[in-house]
């Protein structure tokens, strides 16, 4: 199991990856949980590329985030990966979305780089901060 926390601003976003069989499911929440989109990333050994699709709840608009980390880990990976994303904060600036948007985008970074150091997730935690 991997595990990252960021405080953003009034919120702390919590990216969870764990593998199940050869594939990888992610969980990216923050504030007020729920699940808010979820996408599949796959990845062709044809063609050498991934792609996603995603799912997004009435009222919610975490579909790029789901989205993008999802391609991004079926290509860093060559899996298929599952990536739920749910963050919510009340009264939410324009500002703050932003940041939460890239600090979402660094962690799903980070998770890649644990990968590709070949840091397999092999049931033990491992709590990066």
């Amino acid at each position: 199991m991997f595990q990252i926390k960021r405080k953003v601003g009034k919120v702390e976003i919590v990216l969870d990856a764990k593998k199940v069989g050869e594939d990888y499911l992610l969980t990216l929440t923050g504030g007020e949980e729920h699940v808010g989109a979820v996408a599949v990333g796959l990845f062709d050994e044809k063609s050498q590329r991934a792609s996603s699709s995603v799912i997004t709840m009435l009222g919610h608009r975490e579909e790029y985030l789901a989205l993008d980390g999802a391609r991004q880990v079926s290509r860093a990976t060559r899996k298929t990966s599952v990536l739920v994303v749910g963050i919510h904060q009340d009264n939410i600036s324009p500002e703050e979305i932003r940041d939460i948007v890239s600090a979402a985008g660094e962690m799903v970074e980070s998770f890649i780089a644990f990968y590709e150091k070949g840091d397999e997730l092999k049931g033990q935690d491992k709590d990066l901060k």
